[in-house]
């Protein structure tokens, strides 16, 4: 006689989905608090954070769940009388703009060189690619900073843009996703007339547009969060800090302003997650399966 399955078969996704959304709903409470603080007022906030230090280590901290006035000034304060942390936003996006652009003209193109044509040396720069995504940037720093200065970019915007349209990590990802692209596609294309460089964009590029999509989000990110190479390349030029760089002085000392600051910093990321979403699951998921 069988025994009767109590827990069902779909029993265990369920418990699993139920874990899954209370794990991102913990981690979304900090966002979620960000923008609801964003529309207090400066007086409020600097009052609030006042209090940082000074509560009972026996009980929770007090957590204000909605404003006394609901107020736009933070955002008056950044975007039109004092325009410091929106200068300092444009940087970051002008140098995620340009490290992005810079990537999407080299960083496949060496990927496909790298995973369809033999020539000589062909391994060893592979090697050198992988060295250098294992190797931390404290370890190349000194290298990058005298190299930089030797050719004349320190403290400039391309000594931050420039290297990283070379790096390593999304070579290596794509490389590796093309490795799995069938030859007889291809050929395919060769058969009707397609030379190399039209079968890499007609051909390999749209089939390649999930994991280069993912490659994106994730370059978007690093960009966009970019600490050390703007505070190595750019010391002596404090007016072309991004905002990833100068945040830490919102929380500082309060103004009153750090939280809209905050939730303006987080909406490019949070967008660019957004649209690439379905680029991201299909790369991971094509990965897996190769």
């Amino acid at each position: 006689m069988k025994k009767r399955n109590l827990r069902g078969p779909g029993s265990g996704k369920l418990v699993t989905r139920a874990l899954l959304m209370l794990l991102a709903l913990v981690m979304l409470v900090p966002v979620v608090v960000t923008f609801l603080y964003s529309f207090f007022s400066p007086a409020e906030i600097k009052a609030f954070m006042g209090t940082r230090g000074s509560y009972d280590p026996d009980s929770w901290m007090a957590i204000k769940l909605s404003p006394q006035v609901f107020s736009l000034s933070q955002y008056y304060e950044i975007l039109i009388r004092d325009t410091s942390i929106l200068r300092m936003f444009v940087n970051s996006a002008l140098y995620t703009v340009l490290i992005l652009l810079g990537q999407a003209a080299v960083i496949p193109m060496m990927a496909y060189g790298l995973s369809r044509f033999r020539f000589r040396g062909r391994d060893a720069i592979f090697f050198g690619i992988i060295m250098l995504m294992l190797l931390p940037f404290q370890v190349t720093m000194v290298p990058n900073v005298l190299t930089l200065r030797s050719i004349g970019l320190l403290n400039t915007i391309w000594a931050v843009v420039m290297p990283m349209w070379f790096s390593p990590f999304y070579i290596f990802l794509i490389r590796q996703f093309m490795l799995g692209l069938p030859n007889e596609l291809l050929e395919a294309g060769q058969v009707d007339g397609a030379g190399t460089i039209r079968c890499y964009f007609n051909i390999v590029l749209p089939v390649c547009r999930p994991i280069i999509g993912a490659a994106v989000a994730l370059s978007f990110a690093d960009c966009w969060n970019l600490v050390e190479q703007p505070m190595t390349y750019l010391s002596q030029r404090v007016d072309m800090q991004p905002l990833s760089v100068m945040f830490n002085q919102l929380a500082g000392e309060s103004s009153g302003i750090e939280f809209a600051g905050a939730a303006i910093y987080i909406l490019p990321a949070l967008f660019i997650y957004l649209y690439f979403l379905k680029d991201i699951l299909a790369g991971v998921q094509l990965t897996e399966l190769k």
